[in-house]
């Protein structure tokens, strides 16, 4: 019997296979970074074939790793960089262009021109967000507009589309020879494109953006017993989830209110809404949380941050501050404060609450006192700032109280950040004994459909609490820090003039 899951974590800097037992336990990591391209200014890209040849060896060294055979495996799950956009010819696997990542904003004015009948919010009704240069749809509009032969290669069935998870699960399950052309909710409602009511494309919207039909994938189930195919020769492949919403399920939050906040890239909470679809009315995303099976679909509000970790990398490969990102906590540690400066990474504009594409990054208050420390600092706090922009927002939407906040991703081991987080929101946070809840929750989301796992129990009883982190800040410190914060934001604000 086969004892062991695997996960296929495609994210946008990397690539990792994780193979989980029964615990919820990892056996076995591999992981590999990919390029990061910049044509210009503001476009990011990925090599899809790169990514795919290290998705096929991560999950071939894992194995190794964990001295298994692919016979081993009950189930395979995928998750993945949400709305970064492929296009490809389904009879040869070629991609027709990169993969535009989700950071990329080249499609700024293509979303000006769809706003100028019906504003920003054109599509929120039908879709959970607004027009923004962040989802899929007008990716995709704007590889049909701009890249020789796609549109016409799209009229005769030879131009497919997925974000990363069906460019993976595609090949995975056989590519041109029969691989599954599948999405999951999740993903699908990252695009702009689909109907949050219907869980189908939204055929008036596929009519605006000039979008054939035909090229988009089906949308399936996250966890799903039918299975989409078989990687391997023999693993079934049945779950599917995009990257944050994957985050929810491994850190089980699975009650209507419960919240995790995931630090990677960007960085993303989500609050359960179970049934219900809330619509915004303070700058946050309503989307797919997760739907198993034949299960009715769980529904989510979202606040997305573009750039956290992101801006620790910067610090490490533009400016050469340090050769490891996990540096940035020793030099942080130095300093008791940043010295009255703030970072704010606008560099792919601004995303929640604000929603701003022509904003971009500052640093303000700089003086000849400021040394490397406190911009590392500083670095660090951007992110707890802008996570508490996003959670004030979600209270105003939900009417929920967070009484803590549960945290995941490759930031939270990090415990200057994560103190400061809990300062600065004034709640405990805590993180699980497994970090890395992405993948975690997709290996749930497949084993769920195999019967690997027989029901949500089994994962809650897997989930235990690692570390907790109590505020310490006084009220009246964190309220002068934040109007700080909320001061240099404006600064960002419509930088970019056309």
């Amino acid at each position: 019997m086969a004892q062991y899951v695997a996960a296929v974590d495609q994210g946008t800097t990397s690539t990792r296979c994780m193979i989980f037992n029964r615990a919820g336990a990892a056996v076995a990591i591999h992981q590999l970074e990919h390029q990061q391209i910049y044509p210009r200014p503001g476009w990011v890209e990925h090599d899809p074939l790169e990514v795919l040849a290290n998705t096929r060896q991560v999950v071939d060294a894992a194995l190794v790793k964990a001295g298994l055979a692919p016979a081993d495996l009950a189930a395979l799950g995928v998750t993945n960089q949400r709305e970064t956009t492929v296009v490809w010819n389904p009879k040869t696997g070629q991609p027709y262009y990169n993969a535009i990542v989700w950071q990329d904003t080249r499609t700024d004015k293509t979303c000006q021109d769809l706003a100028r009948a019906g504003g920003q919010e054109r599509f929120r009704e039908a879709v959970g967000l607004p027009l923004a240069t962040y989802f899929s749809g007008p990716k995709i509009k704007w590889i049909l507009d701009n890249v020789p032969g796609v549109r016409a290669a799209a009229a005769r069935g030879e131009a497919v589309f997925g974000n990363m998870d069906t460019w993976v699960i595609w090949n995975m399950t056989g590519g041109a020879n029969g691989g599954a052309h599948i999405t999951d909710v999740t993903n699908a409602s990252r695009t702009m494109l689909m109907d949050l009511r219907t869980l189908n494309w939204d055929p008036g919207i596929l009519q605006i953006m000039g979008i054939p039909r035909q090229m988009l994938p089906e949308i399936r189930p996250s966890s799903d017993p039918d299975v989409y195919g078989y990687a391997l020769g023999q693993v079934p492949v049945c779950g599917d989830l995009g990257d944050q919403q994957a985050a929810t399920v491994g850190q089980t939050c699975f009650g209507v209110g419960e919240a995790k906040n995931t630090y990677g890239t960007g960085c993303f909470m989500i609050l359960n809404t179970g049934a219900e679809i809330i619509p915004s009315k303070s700058g946050l995303l309503t989307t797919v949380g997760y739907k198993f099976g034949k299960q009715p679909a769980t529904y989510a509000l979202e606040g997305s941050i573009a750039i956290t970790g992101a801006l620790v990398q910067w610090l490490r490969d533009n400016l050469d501050f340090f050769d490891f990102s996990a540096h940035v906590e020793d030099y942080a540690k130095q300093v008791s404060d940043s010295g009255g400066i703030y970072i704010v990474p606008a560099f792919s504009g601004l995303f929640a609450p604000y929603w701003q594409s022509d904003a971009r990054g500052v640093i303000v208050g700089l003086t000849r006192f400021i040394n490397k420390s406190h911009i590392c600092r500083a670095a660090l706090e951007a992110t707890a700032f802008q996570t508490r922009e996003v959670l004030d927002a979600m209270e105003a939407d939900s009417g929920v109280k967070l009484t803590a906040l549960k945290v995941d991703g490759g930031m939270v081991h990090n415990d200057t950040l994560m103190q400061f987080q809990s300062d600065i929101l004034g709640v405990p946070v805590v993180r699980p004994v497994v970090a890395e809840t992405t993948a975690l929750g997709a290996a749930y989301a497949a084993g769920l459909a195999t019967g690997y796992w027989n029901s949500l129990d089994d994962l809650r009883r897997n989930w235990q609490v690692d570390h907790t982190w109590e505020p310490r800040m006084g009220e009246l410190e964190r309220a002068r820090l934040y109007a700080g914060w909320l001061k240099a934001v404006q600064r960002t604000m419509h930088w970019l003039e056309e």
